[in-house]
C-alpha cells in the first residue's frame, strides 16, 4: 500500500502537498507495520526549524522507539496534536489522520529529490 501521489524518504517518511505551500509529513504504512502498536508520539513545537535528514521527533511502540527524520529543511507550521491522545491513529490511518507535521520548506524544489512511489516500493521490496 504505497500511494502514488506522495514522495518518500529512505527512512520511511512520506510527504504530500502542493509546491509553494506547507508540506504534510507522516510515516509510511511499511514503517508503522514494522513498529507495531504505537503508544506515544513526540513532535516538534510549531515554529521549530528542521534540517533535512535530522531527527525532529520520536514514535514509541510496544516494540521500540524510533526517530522521525525531517524529509526536507524548513519550519514546522502545524503539528497533529490529535496524536497526543490517539497515537494509534498512525497505525490505523498512516496516510490520512495519522499525519505528523506540516513543514514550510525552505527550498520547495527539494521535494523533487525525494523518492517516487515506484522507487520507494523498490526500496521496501529489496
Amino acid at each position: 500500500m504505497i500511494p502514488e501521489d506522495l514522495r518518500y524518504t529512505a527512512e520511511h517518511e512520506w510527504v504530500s502537498g502542493e509546491v509553494g505551500g506547507p508540506l504534510r509529513v507522516g510515516v509510511t504504512h511499511f514503517a508503522q507495520d514494522a513498529l507495531g502498536d504505537i503508544v506515544y508520539v513526540q513532535l516538534p513545537e510549531e515554529g521549530t526549524v528542521v534540517e533535512a535528514g535530522e531527527s525532529f521527533g520520536e514514535v514509541e511502540s510496544t516494540k521500540s522507539v524510533s526517530e522521525i527524520y525531517a524529509p526536507l529543511a524548513g519550519r514546522v507550521v502545524r503539528r497533529n496534536d490529535q496524536l497526543g491522545d490517539a497515537p494509534e491513529t498512525i497505525n490505523t490511518d498512516p496516510y490520512g489522520a495519522g499525519w505528523l507535521v506540516e513543514i514550510e520548506p525552505s527550498d520547495p524544489a527539494a521535494v523533487d529529490g525525494l523518492l517516487s512511489a515506484a522507487a520507494y516500493r523498490e526500496l521496501t521490496e529489496s
